[in-house]
C-alpha cells in the first residue's frame, strides 16, 4: 500500500532540514572538534576536554572548549530579586516589628475553616458502546459491521478481514485520539490504515487517522475526500459510501507508548461551583515556547497528534552529530555533548538545567494537575532580535506574530488533551478568561489556564534613538487596538518589557556576560544602549541589574536567563562592544513613558493583570504610581524579576506574588521573607513561577543523601497518592534528579514541607497551607481588579449595617452581583457566603447569604 508522508520525525526516521542545521552547528564547534594533545598527535573529545579542565581546575561545572566565556551561578534561582547582586538587594525593606506582625496575621490565616472538597473522576465512565464519537478515546474496542461479524487481524500479518466469530476473538483496537473525533486504531505495535487498500502499518501516518461519525445505524469511519470504511462480506475497502459499525469494549488490548501519570486517587474540586477554592499556582511558564526564537531552538513540544514517540524528539542539529553538534544546550548546560535522544530513555533530558528541551509535554502537566495544581500561567513570549540572529528558523520573528501563533497553540491545545478525555469540555486544561469562570473550573476538579504575554517587543513598540531623541514605532492608537485583539484572544496577563528597553518601558537588564550581549542586542534594535548610571543612592536595594563597571567598582555579577545571551554570543557575529559603565548600584534613567502610562491604563480599562518584572526600577515606580492613582489591585510579581521596594507595594495595592521557584531550599527562604510583608487587609496565599521551557533553569536536586528526603508514595492535595512518575524507560525521583520537568511539581511541593519543616516542625505544615491558598489568593486579586471591593472583615472601613446589606443583597442575584453589590466575601464555604456588617450598635457581626445549586442567592440571614 502507498502512504502519505509522515508529518512527525520520530526516533529513527530521516531527519529533516539537517544538512543547514549541520553546517550551522559544524561551524561553530569546528575548534572545539580538533584540541590537539600535548604530544600533538592526538585528537581529544568535547567530553575528554571537559574533563581535562574539570580535573586540573577542580571546578564542578565547565564548558566545552571552545566556548565564549560565560558563567553559571545556581544561587540565581533562589535570591529574593532575580538580580544576582549579593547582600543589600536581599534585604527585607520592612521592620522587624512590621514583619512579626504580618507572620502573625498569616498564621491566623492558616487557622481558619478549610473549604470542604471532594472528588471527581478523572475521566468519564466507558460504557459498553460509546455514547458519542469522542467517547471511546483511549479505549479498547471490537468493531461490528452486522450482528456475529468482526474486524479481525489476520495472525500477525498486515490484513484485517471481516470473520464470523464471537466478540471475544475479535481483534481489540485501541482508539488513540489524534484530535477531536479523530483516532489512530492501534493493536500490537501496527495501525489501521486506509488507502488504496486496508492493513495494519507499521507506523502512523495521515492514512491511519480515521474519523469517526455517528448514525442512526451505528459509528462510520472516514478518511478526508469523501472516502469512507466499507464492509462487504469479509472484505474491507474504501468506498463513498461508509458501512456502519458497531463498537463495543472490550477489558483490554495494546498499550500505546505514552509518559505514565503515577498519581492514584481522583483530583479534588469544591462541593459546589461558587466556593473557596483549594490548589497551587504556577504565576508564570511558557508552555508553548516550542514555537518562539524560529521555532528552531527549542526541542519536543507539549503534544503531538501520534504521542510522546513524537513529541519529545531532539531538534534535528543535536540528532545529526549524536549530541556532540547541539552547541546551544551544551553552551547553557556545561556538557559538551549528550544523549540525543528522548523517549524512551531519557537519559540527559530533560533536566533542571537544559533550557532547549520540552518541560510541558502534557501528561507532564496532567500530572502536576492530579498532584493538586489548580491555576496555571501560559505566558506567550519571544524575541525578534535574538530571533533573527538565531540560524535555524520556520516561524516569523515579530513578537506579535509569534504571540498569535502561541496562542492559537493553546487552544489546540486544549482540544487535544479534550480529545483524550472524551469530547469537547472533558479535559484538564481549561483557557478561563474571568476569575468566575476560572473558579467554576477549579471546583468542578480541573486546572484554569490563563493567557498571558512577556515579550520584548509588544505591539511593535520598539524604538529607534536618532540624534539624540528617541523615535516609537507605534502610537497609542496602535497599542489600543492590539490590546483590545489580545483581549480577544483571552490574554488576561501582562508584562511590558522582557529583554529589551523598548517604547513604553526601560528594563532592567540581565548581568554578567548575558547582559553584555543582550545590551549589544538592544543597540542593534534601538540604536542604543542601556542607560545604566550609578544609583542616586548607591548602597540602595532596590537597583537595575549590575553591568560591567569600571576599575573599582564591584563585579558583574552571574548571567541568568541565559538562553538569550547564549544565542546572541555564540550566533550574534561581531555584536558591537558596549560600553563600561560607572560603579554600582547601576539604575537604568529610562523610565515609564507616555506610551508606557497609555498601556498600563489601557490594561486596567481591561481589567487585565499588570506584572511589574523586569521593568527598571525607574519604570516600575512609575508604573506602581499609576496602579496606586488608579486604585487598581489587578497586580502582580511572576517569577522575582522585581526588587523589594515593588514588593511591598504589589501587597499594599491588594495584588499577589508568585516567587521564581528554583531550588527548594532557596523558595523556602523566599517564602519566609514574603510572609513578613503580607498586608493583613487582604487573603493571604502564595504561588510560585516555575519559568520553565527555555528560560529558567528549574529545581536542583538536594541529593541522595540530604536530610529529610521525599519518600514515595507520598500522600498529596486531598488524599491523592503521588508515586515516582515513569516516562519509556526512566522512573524519575526528585531527591536525585530534581524539577526535571514539569510533572515534578508536586514531588516539588513535598519537598517545600520537608525544607521548611527541617527548621521548625510547624513550618512544613505552614508553607503547605501557604502553597494551597495560592488559588484562591489569585482568584481573589484577580476579582478586585475586576471591580470588586476587598472584603468588609478585614477591612472595616468597608462595613456597612446588616439591613443596608439586606437591602442591596435580593433573591436571585448572581455571585458576582453580590460581591458588586456588598465586596468580596470573607468566608465562601459551599453554597453560603459571609460578609461582615454592624447591628444594633456592635462594630461586627457576619450576615450569611445562602445560593441555590444554580449560584443564585435565596436567603440572607
Amino acid at each position: 500500500m502507498s502512504r502519505s508522508a509522515d508529518p512527525g520525525t520520530p526516533p529513527g526516521s530521516p531527519l529533516r532540514r539537517v544538512l543547514t542545521s549541520a553546517t550551522v552547528a559544524l561551524a561553530v564547534v569546528a575548534a572545539a572538534l580538533a584540541l590537539p594533545s600535548s604530544a600533538g598527535t592526538r585528537t581529544a573529545s568535547l567530553r575528554d576536554v571537559n574533563e581535562q579542565v574539570k580535573a586540573q581546575a577542580g571546578l564542578p561545572h565547565v564548558d566545552p572548549y571552545g566556548t565564549p566565556p560565560h558563567t553559571h551561578d545556581p544561587r540565581f534561582k533562589n535570591t529574593l530579586a532575580r538580580s544576582g547582586e549579593t547582600g543589600a538587594e536581599t534585604r527585607d525593606p520592612t521592620t522587624a516589628a512590621e514583619a512579626r506582625s504580618a507572620a502573625a496575621y498569616v498564621a491566623a490565616e492558616r487557622s481558619r475553616p478549610d473549604p470542604r472538597l471532594t472528588r471527581v473522576p478523572v475521566r468519564q465512565t466507558r460504557r459498553t458502546t460509546p455514547q458519542d464519537r469522542y467517547a471511546m478515546a483511549g479505549g479498547c474496542y471490537v468493531l461490528s459491521p452486522s450482528p456475529g461479524r468482526y474486524l479481525k487481524r489476520d495472525g500477525a500479518g498486515s490484513t484485517v478481514s471481516v470473520v464470523s466469530t464471537g466478540y471475544q476473538q475479535a481483534t481489540a483496537f485501541r482508539f488513540q485520539a489524534t484530535r477531536l473525533g479523530t483516532y489512530l486504531l492501534y493493536t500490537q505495535g501496527r495501525f489501521l490504515a486506509v488507502s488504496g487498500g486496508v492493513g495494519l502499518d507499521a507506523a502512523p501516518s495521515t492514512d491511519a487517522e480515521l474519523t469517526v461519525r455517528l448514525g442512526a445505524r451505528g459509528f462510520t469511519i472516514h478518511l478526508p475526500g469523501a472516502r469512507a470504511l466499507t464492509a462487504s462480506g469479509s472484505d474491507l475497502a474504501v468506498g463513498t459510501t461508509p458501512t456502519p459499525f458497531r463498537l463495543r469494549r472490550v477489558d483490554s488490548c495494546s498499550a500505546y507508548p505514552e509518559a505514565h501519570i503515577d498519581v492514584t486517587g481522583n483530583p479534588h474540586a469544591g462541593i459546589t461551583p461558587i466556593q473557596e477554592v483549594r490548589g497551587y499556582v504556577d504565576a508564570h511558564t511558557h508552555g508553548m515556547a516550542f514555537e518562539f526564537l524560529g521555532g528552531r531552538a527549542h526541542c519536543g513540544r507539549p503534544w503531538h497528534p501520534y504521542g510522546v514517540a513524537y513529541a519529545l524528539v531532539d531538534c534535528p542539529d543535536h540528532t545529526l552529530t549524536g549530541g556532540n553538534g547541539a552547541v546551544l544546550e551544551a553552551f547553557l548546560s556545561g556538557e559538551p555533548t549528550h544523549d540525543p535522544v528522548g523517549w524512551p530513555t531519557f537519559k540527559d533530558w530533560p533536566s533542571p538545567e537544559s533550557l532547549t528541551h520540552e518541560g510541558t509535554y502534557y501528561t507532564w502537566l496532567e500530572r502536576a494537575w492530579r498532584g493538586g495544581q489548580r491555576i496555571f500561567v501560559n505566558l506567550l513570549v519571544e524575541n525578534n532580535k535574538l530571533c533573527e540572529v538565531y540560524p535555524l528558523k520556520k516561524n516569523s520573528c515579530d513578537d506579535m506574530d509569534s504571540i498569535r501563533l502561541q496562542a492559537k497553540d493553546m487552544y489546540a491545545l486544549q482540544d487535544y488533551i479534550d480529545a483524550q478525555f472524551g469530547g469537547p469540555g472533558k479535559g484538564f486544561y481549561r483557557i478561563v478568561k474571568s476569575p468566575t469562570q476560572a473558579r467554576e473550573v477549579i471546583n468542578a476538579g480541573k486546572l484554569a489556564v490563563v493567557m498571558g504575554i512577556e515579550t520584548s517587543i509588544p505591539f511593535g513598540c520598539t524604538f529607534k534613538a536618532v540624534a539624540g531623541s528617541d523615535v516609537p514605532a507605534c502610537t497609542a492608537a496602535d497599542i489600543t487596538r492590539q490590546i483590545d485583539e489580545m483581549h480577544r484572544l483571552g490574554v488576561r496577563q501582562m508584562e511590558l518589557v522582557n529583554k529589551f528597553d523598548n517604547a513604553l518601558a526601560g528594563v532592567a537588564g540581565d548581568v554578567g556576560t548575558t547582559g553584555v550581549v543582550v545590551n549589544a542586542a538592544n543597540f542593534l534594535e534601538t540604536g542604543s544602549f542601556w542607560d545604566m548610571k550609578t544609583c542616586a543612592d548607591p548602597t540602595t536595594e532596590d537597583s537595575d541589574r549590575t553591568q560591567y563597571a569600571l576599575p573599582g567598582g564591584t563585579p558583574a555579577a552571574p548571567a541568568q536567563d541565559a538562553i538569550f545571551g547564549a544565542i546572541g554570543q555564540l550566533f550574534g557575529g561581531l555584536l558591537p562592544a558596549i560600553p563600561v559603565y560607572p560603579a554600582p548600584q547601576h539604575c537604568n534613567t529610562r523610565g515609564l513613558t507616555t506610551l508606557g502610562e497609555h498601556t498600563v491604563r489601557e490594561l486596567v480599562k481591561r481589567r487585565m493583570l499588570f506584572d511589574p518584572d523586569h521593568l527598571s526600577v525607574k519604570a516600575r515606580s512609575a508604573a506602581m504610581d499609576e496602579i496606586e492613582r488608579l486604585r487598581y489591585p489587578g497586580v502582580l510579581s511572576s517569577h522575582s524579576w522585581s526588587t523589594p521596594d515593588a514588593y511591598t507595594r504589589i501587597y499594599r495595592a491588594g495584588g499577589f506574588i508568585a516567587p521564581y521557584a528554583g531550588d527548594s531550599t532557596g523558595f523556602v527562604d523566599k517564602w519566609r521573607r514574603h510572609v513578613g510583608w503580607a498586608d493583613r487587609r487582604y487573603y493571604w496565599g502564595l504561588g510560585f513561577g516555575a519559568d520553565i521551557n527555555g528560560l529558567g533553569a528549574q529545581g536542583a536536586a538536594r541529593g541522595a543523601t540530604a536530610p529529610h528526603q521525599v519518600t514515595y508514595p507520598f500522600r498529596g492535595l486531598n488524599g491523592v497518592v503521588v508515586h515516582q512518575q515513569h516516562a519509556g524507560q526512566r522512573t524519575y525521583d526528585l531527591n536525585v534528579d530534581g524539577v526535571a520537568q514539569y510533572g515534578l511539581y508536586p514531588d516539588w511541593i513535598q519537598d517545600l514541607t520537608k525544607v521548611a519543616g527541617a527548621t521548625r516542625a510547624a513550618d512544613g505544615a505552614a508553607i503547605l497551607d501557604d502553597m494551597t491558598r495560592g488559588s484562591e489568593a489569585y482568584l481573589q486579586m484577580w476579582e478586585r481588579a475586576t471591580g470588586i471591593k476587598p472584603d468588609s472583615c478585614r477591612n472595616p472601613g468597608l462595613r456597612t449595617s446588616a439591613t443596608r446589606v439586606k437591602q442591596l443583597v435580593r433573591k436571585g442575584m448572581t455571585t458576582n452581583q453580590v460581591m458588586r453589590a456588598v465586596g468580596q466575601p470573607f468566608t465562601r464555604l459551599g453554597s453560603t457566603y459571609g460578609v461582615c456588617a454592624t447591628a444594633s450598635g456592635k462594630p461586627k457581626i457576619m450576615v450569611t447569604i445562602t445560593f441555590s445549586p444554580g449560584g443564585r442567592v435565596t436567603k440572607v440571614a
